[in-house]
Parts: C-alpha cells; structure tokens; sequence
C-alpha cells in the first residue's frame, strides 16, 4: 500500500488522520519535530529554524501532506506571533519543496492545509467560492503567502491540492473545547450581533477529504472544506446549548469585551461569511456531517 507522509501530523487533524489512514490500509509515515510514541507509525525529525530535514521521510513518501503551522489562535496576535504563524507555514512548506527537489523525488500528490481565512475575517452577504478573491487583513494575507509557497509544486508535475479549512469541530480540542466551556456551565451565549457566520466542518469529514485528495487523481487545486450548512453564531450556540442539554438565556457577549480579550485575534469570532464547498461536492464527495445538531451529538454525546 502507498505511503502517505504527514508532515506535522501530531497535532488533532494529524492524529485523527493518521487512524483513517492506517485503517485503509496505508503505511503512515512522521515528519515532527519529536518522536513518534505509536508502533504502527514510522517517524522522522526535521526543523524548520534550522532547516534540518531527514531527507528519508521525502524519499520514502508516495503522497505528502502537509499539516504545518502554528495556531492561529492559541496566543494574542503580537507582531512577533504574526511573524512566527507566517513563518511556520511558508518556512515548513519551502524546506519540504527544497527537499523534493534536492533528493529528486516524485510523490504522486502534494496536498497542503490552508484555511478559509483566505477570503478575509469579514461579515458579508456574499457566498465565497474558489473562484474568489483574497482580501487584504492578516488571516487573509498568511493563507496567501501560505499557497503561494506550494505553487513551486507544479513546476515539479507534481499533483497539488489546497484544502481551504473552516472551523474543525473535534471532540479532542480545538474551536470546539474551547467555545463548549461557558456553555457546559450554563454561562453560554451568541458573540457581538450573532448574526456572523461559523463555517464549520466534522473533523471526520475533514479526513476524509484529505483521504479523498489522495485517491481522486482529478482533484487538483484549492477546495472549501466546510460544511453544506454553515451557520450564524448565535444559531451554533443554540444548538450547541441543546445538544449538551444547558440553559440558553443570557445576552448576547458584547463585541468589544471580545476585543478587549482577545485584542485583534478577536475577528476569529467576531466575523464570519458564508463560504461554498459546492467544489467538493461536485467531485462527488458526501459530507456523513452536514447538519450542525448531528455533528454535535456525534461529538459531545459520547464524551
């Protein structure tokens, strides 16, 4: 079975991923800055400020995908820690092109994570698709500079995707831990006007689609990965508060509280527009989670 390199792939999208791959049968390969602790998993060491690599994780590679990058929002957004959410996607992805090219490789596919900051941190009536425009704000700026780095990948032949990702809603961290807090407390409630959307996405629908990036020779190019069904802030908080079976009554929390916590990084809740995964689904993938209430209950019912 082909060999599929998960470049960062220890973090939750990565974990998650490398089960889905070992149970279709692929061998799961480790490109971190530790060891692996899995049997099943073969791992390799790089660093990206030094630019070590191990050049056998590249040579070995069938398929690469690259999960690089420091989290958007796990600090407030000085200018340093603008600089290192940059540096650590464009930094990751120029040393493992550098190396495809140096050792001479040829993996069948090159598929990168990005994010649906592309099209900006904005509320808007519009429905953004592919075919879109970049705006000119942080989010949007980073997810550009960050595809921009693999375009090097087609001068090579090489098969490339961009998966643009909305909200990963996982039981195991992220957005989601995050947001159910207040609300398993019953202290939940909408964010500024509520009337911002979250395009949201099942981590296993999330998976699958990396694993569809794989298997689909035909896809190539940026795909949205969100949901068929994204929705306004102040619904997602109400279904969320159902789903965990807590009262839902307080005022909505004022935006500039928002601000005030979270400085510029609070744009990441603040803002939101619809964004169109009809490419996706035109490639004739089904989402098991398109419906917010179900994907909830999968996730926090079982907890």
């Amino acid at each position: 079975m082909d060999k599929v390199l998960l470049v960062g792939g220890s973090g939750m999208v990565g974990k998650q991923l490398q089960k889905k791959l070992l149970a279709r049968g692929y061998t799961v390969l480790i490109l971190g800055r530790s060891e692996s602790k899995s049997e099943n998993v073969k791992s390799y060491l790089w660093n990206i400020a030094t630019k070590k690599i191990d050049e056998e994780a590249i040579k070995s590679a069938d398929y690469i995908i690259n999960l690089a990058g420091a989290g958007i929002a796990d600090r407030r957004w000085t200018a340093s820690r603008k600089k290192e959410i940059v540096s650590s996607r464009v930094g990751a992805t120029n040393l493992l092109i550098q190396t495809i090219i140096k050792t001479k490789t040829n993996p069948k596919a090159f598929i990168s994570a990005s994010a649906i900051g592309y099209y900006g941190a904005l509320k808007s009536d519009k429905i953004f698709t592919e075919d879109d425009l970049p705006s000119n704000d942080f989010l949007s700026h980073c997810c550009q500079l960050w595809e921009q780095s693999s375009n090097k990948i087609e001068d090579l032949s090489i098969r490339r995707v961009v998966l643009r990702i909305g909200v990963v809603l996982s039981e195991k961290g992220g957005a989601l831990s995050k947001i159910k807090a207040p609300f398993r407390l019953g202290l939940g409630s909408a964010i500024g006007s509520g009337k911002q959307y979250i395009p949201w996405v099942h981590i296993d629908d999330l998976c699958e689609c990396f694993i569809k990036a794989i298997e689909d020779p035909l896809m190539k190019g940026p795909y949205n990965i969100v949901s068929p069904n994204p929705t306004p802030n102040s619904e997602f908080s109400a279904v969320l508060a159902q789903v965990l079976k807590k009262p839902y009554w307080l005022p909505n929390i004022p935006e500039r509280l928002i601000q005030l916590f979270m400085g510029e990084m609070a744009v990441i809740v603040t803002k939101g527009s619809r964004i169109s995964c009809n490419k996706i689904l035109s490639n004739g993938f089904v989402f098991k989670y398109p419906n917010l209430k179900e994907a909830l209950k999968h996730l926090l019912t079982s907890i």
